[in-house]
């Protein structure tokens, strides 16, 4: 089968590798890189603040309660996020792989303290805006999980037209440190937030690798008291916009798309988010071959 064949070649891609580099060939997923290690970086606040994911009802102060409320609410369309493939919006059998996707995540994060997860893809086309956006609505379907997604990828920014976004919100400019960040933010339910851009932003690379943007970040984690910040970023293989924030996260997924992205391209992105963050693993979208009732051609492997 075809997916056998990717599973062979990703995996001997990752052998060689591990002997070049002295490490067991062994080490490695399927699909997925390494495991996660237990023991992360430390995170991006004092532990004893948010202790785990699950415990932001008792640990956000009422500030910071209000500051979700205090957000333009998103008025969504279904129809629109529907022909955008975003079917997780109200759950059920198209949800389902969304939902596992969901869940693993969740589990990855809670075990390693990580907050901060970005999501990107060796090259355009691949699905990673959709699959972010499927995994926001997801975790927005779990009441006690608070999520802002913020749209990273300032060169071709289209997720306030995926998701119809009225207002002419430019988040590149909260990045920069001059505009607030709920003025440029949108909720859907009163625990998933939306940062996007209606227009591109220049200097794109320069922004996401200054030191105001780590400032930046830490103070909307203050204001809002998120369990999980996810970032759509650019693909790897456009420019150099998404090496420059891997600094900015605990965590990333890469997206490939099934009968586009090569082996050759998934390992050697692979290397490049695994030197810079800890690569959580690889999702292989557009799998034709896959029964249509699993949804919308998508897996993972992790």
């Amino acid at each position: 089968m075809a997916m056998e064949k990717i599973e062979q070649a990703i995996r001997k891609a990752r052998a060689v590798r591990a002997q070049q580099q002295g490490a067991p060939s062994g080490a490695a997923g399927v699909i997925s890189p390494k495991p996660a290690p237990v023991v992360a970086d430390p995170p991006k606040e004092p532990a004893a603040a948010k202790p785990d994911l699950t415990g932001r009802v008792t640990t956000a102060s009422a500030d910071q309660a209000a500051n979700w409320l205090a957000l333009e609410r998103l008025k969504a369309n279904q129809a629109l996020l529907e022909r955008h493939r975003i079917v997780s919006f109200l759950g059920g059998p198209p949800a389902i792989q969304f939902d596992v996707l969901r869940t693993k995540v969740l589990r990855t994060m809670r075990v390693n303290n990580w907050r901060r997860l970005a999501i990107t893809s060796p090259s355009s086309a691949c699905g990673k805006t959709m699959t972010c956006l499927n995994l926001a609505f997801s975790l927005g379907r779990q009441a006690d999980i608070h999520t802002i997604v913020i749209e990273a990828d300032l060169r071709r920014p289209s997720m306030a037209a995926t998701l119809g976004v009225r207002p002419r919100h430019l988040f590149a400019s909260v990045m920069e440190g001059k505009s607030s960040a709920s003025a440029h933010m949108v909720r859907h339910g009163d625990n998933l937030a939306f940062g996007t851009n209606y227009l591109p932003a220049r200097n794109s690379a320069e922004l996401l690798h200054s030191n105001r943007l780590g400032e930046v970040l830490r103070e909307i984690e203050d204001q809002f008291a998120p369990d999980l910040m996810i970032f759509d970023m650019p693909p790897m293989q456009v420019s150099d916009d998404t090496i420059a924030f891997l600094g900015q996260v605990d965590c990333v997924l890469l997206v490939a798309a099934a009968g586009k992205s090569t082996i050759a391209e998934v390992d050697l992105c692979e290397q490049e988010l695994a030197a810079q963050t800890s690569v959580m693993g690889v999702i292989l979208n557009k799998c034709r071959y896959l029964d249509k009732s699993q949804g919308y051609g998508y897996d993972y492997y992790g």
